[in-house]
């Protein structure tokens, strides 16, 4: 093996680990004892405990949290799939007055920081009286993760060849028939990749829940893991507990869809 490949190994390995460990601290700090967490010396062999965990789901309304968060972040996702889908084949495929306008606002709203309009929203929101509403919370995600899904998906639908869509149509195939049947099987790498970013950005969104939803029982898992500081401290092992709980679901999602999203992300950047 060459010198700069044995470099190049090296380096990458150094890298991952650079990434995998602080997952693998939170998740080995979970089963210690604060204790053990606190200690200077680094704890490698230890006796695994699930009393965090317990700590963690004891809170109340612990799955009043975990449904919240799942109705808000899946409608958000869904919502902006339908949408994008149907954007990005008008902008993809349509020439139209205000197409490339609207491309460009589309790049701007992506690029805006939501941050920056949380007091405007609040104020709006307290007057027409629709503070706590978990329905409202799924609108702000929509319109967050809907930029992102019609850019994405209008590159996906740029590279796929008009004739395809043309010899369906000649086949005897409706516009829609042609889009349904020929041009959505061929966007399942997108789809995959946007869901992906989608459900990862209303899952771990903090700031508009907290100023938004201030009822305990219209609030999300990221909201959860603020509860474990006390008046004596932080209680670090039902921290690292629940935050091993909320990382799971995105955990688990991508080792199912790394591939397909990864390929996805690349894909659907290559046309515009």
């Amino acid at each position: 093996m060459r010198p700069a490949t044995v470099a190049k190994n090296v380096g990458a390995v150094l890298l991952a680990l650079v990434f995998v460990f602080p997952v693998y601290w939170m998740f080995s700090s979970a089963l210690k004892p604060n204790s053990e967490i606190l200690t200077k010396d680094p704890v490698f062999v230890f006796t695994p405990t699930l009393d965090n965990f317990s700590k963690a789901t004891g809170v109340t309304n612990f799955w009043t949290y975990v449904t919240n968060s799942l109705v808000v972040t899946v409608g958000a996702v869904l919502l902006a799939l339908l949408v994008a889908l149907a954007a990005s084949f008008a902008i993809a495929r349509m020439k139209f007055k205000g197409r490339k306008g609207l491309v460009l606002g589309v790049m701007m709203a992506q690029m805006a920081p939501w941050e920056v309009m949380v007091i405007a929203m609040y104020m709006i929101m307290r007057d027409a009286e629709m503070l706590n509403s978990l329905a409202v919370l799924t609108a702000i995600y929509f319109a967050m993760v809907l930029p992102f899904t019609i850019w994405t998906l209008r590159g996906f639908i740029a590279a796929v060849p008009v004739t395809l869509e043309e010899a369906a149509q000649i086949d005897g195939c409706t516009r829609g028939q042609a889009f349904r049947k020929v041009i959505f099987p061929l966007l399942a790498p997108g789809l995959m990749s946007t869901s992906l970013f989608g459900f990862i950005t209303a899952w771990n969104e903090f700031a508009m829940v907290l100023i938004l939803n201030k009822d305990k029982t219209a609030q999300t898992l990221p909201l959860w893991l603020t509860q474990f500081k006390t008046a004596f401290g932080n209680d670090w092992g039902a921290t690292m507990a629940a935050s091993s709980i909320f990382a799971i679901p995105v955990l688990v999602i991508f080792i199912f869809l790394q591939r397909k999203a990864v390929g996805g992300m690349t894909s659907g950047a290559v046309k515009g």
